[in-house]
């Protein structure tokens, strides 16, 4: 005898059809490229606006105290705006570029898993598998580039603040703390007609402890660390993209063994 809980035969059946469709719906999910998509968009996201900031800090401490004539760093003015403007085009390419990457995980992850009986690949779309596979390879080659090139400002960066925490330390034999510079133009920033050029003693020492600089030191390492992420998203993508467009074209030649 039933009681009013007991769930009849066609209830059974229709939670049992729900949850096989949930499975499958959860087996068509990407995970490796939806791991991507976040890491991809949470590494260009630190990299640009932290990037952007810490340009803009690092051009204020250099008009401040290495380079008070404007017409010796215009061109590095120029410079430092025209990357803040790559930087916006690097935000927007990438959100774009993520968002398709995902919606063609799901694409081809569908057709690896055979998730719909009629699907059928077609060379269409195995040609835009493939394009997005060699064009992840490129950008995946370009990103090692950033993540190199995001490392020299950390460097710059550490090395005054190392000097200020040596001028500091109280275990140093220092005969004269005036006598400690840091030359920014031995590095190529500013050319070296550019005057003071370098910060000595005391007056690096304060330039260590400006807003500025703490700033834009942790900024760099921090879009450093971004970038990083980014590069590693976007191998996660080379190997998501690579396998199923390999998958997809052994089913191709699968097929075409079959028909006859």
């Amino acid at each position: 005898m039933e009681t009013p809980y007991d769930d009849t035969e066609d209830e059974r059946q229709e939670k049992r059809g729900c949850f096989e469709c949930c499975i499958k719906c959860l087996g068509g999910v990407p995970y490796a490229s939806l791991v991507a998509t976040i890491l991809c968009f949470s590494g260009v996201a630190l990299f640009c606006g932290c990037g952007h900031v810490a340009l803009t800090g690092t051009l204020t401490i250099l008009e401040n105290h290495f380079s008070k004539i404007t017409t010796d760093h215009a061109m590095l003015t120029d410079i430092i705006q025209l990357m803040q403007y790559v930087i916006y085009g690097i935000a927007s390419f990438f959100f774009l570029y993520g968002i398709i990457l995902l919606a063609e995980g799901f694409y081809t992850t569908s057709a690896v898993k055979e998730l719909h009986n009629e699907f059928k690949t077609t060379v269409c779309g195995r040609c835009i598998s493939g394009m997005f596979v060699f064009l992840t390879y490129i950008l995946g080659i370009a990103w090692l580039g950033v993540f190199g090139f995001s490392a020299v400002p950390v460097f710059l960066f550490y090395n005054m603040w190392s000097t200020c925490a040596a001028m500091r330390s109280p275990v140093a034999n220092l005969t004269s703390i005036e006598s400690i510079c840091v030359d920014v133009r031995q590095y190529g920033i500013i050319p070296w007609n550019a005057t003071p050029g370098k910060a000595c003693g005391s007056t690096l020492g304060d330039i260590c402890n400006t807003s500025e600089f703490y700033l834009s030191y942790h900024l760099y390492i921090v879009a450093c660390a971004g970038a990083g992420a980014t590069v590693i998203a976007l191998l996660i993508y080379m190997m998501a993209t690579t396998y199923n467009f390999a998958v997809l074209k052994f089913k191709s030649r699968e097929d075409c063994c079959t028909k006859f």
